[in-house]
């Protein structure tokens, strides 16, 4: 199985592939490359409605770019960890594309990888500027959207003027609570529908078997949350003995 970056060849391949209709497991066959890395290239790219190859060649490069940047301050300010810059780089993509994956904006996904990687768990808006090597427009308008749900927390530092971003320890219960809330909405909508559609109709039928299937899934969702919660207070020594 050949490794390496993809070529244009293969970007075109993949363009081709999706215009078929084919599953990214079938485009990786053809390619013979993993799975994985087709799947990161179209949602890192676009995703597959707006994959186009030439844009995705142009922003290989770019990346490759800023990656021997990157390197070159690495180099100059070593992390104070000891870990390898090219690895974290690598997972910071891999984690950008799972965020895209889910539904997350590019943008707004790279912020939220980038906040997340951060090991003092919040950054000013120049330094998110100068990390992930944008506007301040671009950063600004990703924290907005990212702020508008629940997914990142605004901090004023200590005596000083600069406001922080990044995510407190509660936040992905808030965010959970916040999404089986939704899905008790549309669980209480869909049972509305059974009334006016008529009882006992099949479209009644599949509207009661949804509401009471996403209300188990809310209940589950809230209790779940709720048992948990306290392990997004655990220290690093409390994790390790789980398991």
């Amino acid at each position: 199985m050949p490794g390496g970056r993809l070529t244009q060849q293969e970007r075109q391949q993949i363009a081709s592939g999706l215009a078929d209709g084919l599953a990214y497991a079938e485009i990786a066959r053809r390619l013979d490359r993993p799975t994985s890395t087709v799947t990161r290239e179209v949602m890192r790219n676009g995703g597959p409605t707006a994959y186009r190859p030439e844009l995705a060649q142009r922003a290989t490069e770019q990346r490759a770019h800023r990656r021997r940047r990157s390197a070159r301050r690495a180099k100059a300010a070593p992390d104070t960890y000891g870990r390898d810059p090219e690895a974290v780089r690598e997972y910071e993509e891999t984690l950008t594309t799972v965020f895209i994956a889910s539904g997350t904006p590019r943008m707004m996904a790279r912020v939220m990888a980038c906040l997340t990687l951060s090991d003092s768990g919040s950054l000013t808006a120049a330094e998110l500027a100068e990390r992930l090597e944008v506007s301040p427009a671009s950063v600004s308008k990703a924290i907005a959207f990212l702020e508008s749900q629940d997914l990142v927390r605004r901090f004023r530092e200590e005596g000083g003027r600069r406001e922080r971003y990044g995510f407190d320890e509660d936040i992905w219960y808030q965010s959970m609570i916040a999404s089986a809330r939704s899905t008790a909405q549309v669980a209480a909508t869909s049972r509305e529908g059974v009334d006016v559609m008529g009882p006992g109709t099949p479209v009644a039928t599949r509207l009661e078997n949804a509401a009471r299937f996403l209300d188990f899934v809310s209940e589950t969702m809230i209790r779940a949350a709720e048992e948990a919660r306290d392990v997004l207070f655990s220290k690093p020594e409390e994790g390790k003995d789980e398991g």
